[in-house]
């Protein structure tokens, strides 16, 4: 069993030009400075936030619902 904390969160995409390269980037960087496993997931794909082509695999355009899950020691932190 995982005792790591788990949390997860929703936001929507409020950019006109969606999720794109700039933003996924330095989503990336963000989420690299974590040791907690990161994952974002739009209808219902789940992809690794350390990586800009899986971000951009989303296709989140504007008005897109992420859900953001972070697991690990710093999960709240994340």
């Amino acid at each position: 069993m995982n005792d790591s904390p788990t949390l997860e969160r929703e936001f929507t995409v409020a950019s006109e030009l969606g999720l794109h390269a700039r933003p996924a980037g330095q989503f990336v960087r963000v989420a690299g400075r974590f040791s907690a496993e990161i994952t974002v997931s739009a209808n219902e794909e789940w992809v690794s936030a350390r990586s800009v082509l899986s971000l951009l695999s989303l296709a989140a355009s504007q008005g897109t619902r992420l859900r953001i899950r972070a697991c690990g020691a710093d999960a709240a932190e994340a």
